[in-house]
């Protein structure tokens, strides 16, 4: 499994790519092989302001639901519209034309603080 070097994760598996304050967000390459095939994502949060670590959708793979964690606080700017016809690009390209959500950070500093390539892939094992 990969896991760009310029990227950060979290402990809940999404994955965080940041350009000046806009973070682009999605879910890592091992949370979405855990999950199995995605069958729809659920994200109504677009221009909604949110703390760290609060859960601003969901994605529901055949078997299961789970719960998306912002891993910085922010307000989300955009929502992924192919999503919602292939939500399979979560499987497919999960750090490219799978992303979920891009959102204004509110203190990109905080970005450092999360987990480097190397540190997730110690995690995940």
């Amino acid at each position: 499994m990969t896991y760009p070097d310029t990227f950060r994760y979290t402990k809940d598996h999404e994955w965080i790519a940041l350009e000046g304050d806009t973070a682009t967000i999605g879910i890592t390459e091992f949370a979405q092989r855990e999950l199995g095939d995605i069958v729809y994502v659920e994200i109504d949060t677009k221009g909604k302001s949110f703390p760290a670590e609060t859960v601003f959708g969901t994605v529901e793979a055949v078997k299961t639901v789970s719960d998306l964690f912002l891993p910085l606080s922010g307000t989300i700017l955009e929502v992924n519209p192919a999503l919602g016809s292939q939500p399979e690009l979560v499987n497919t390209d999960p750090y490219g034309e799978g992303w979920m959500i891009k959102m204004k950070v509110d203190d990109p500093a905080h970005f450092e603080k999360l987990m480097d390539a190397a540190a997730y892939e110690k995690l995940v094992g």
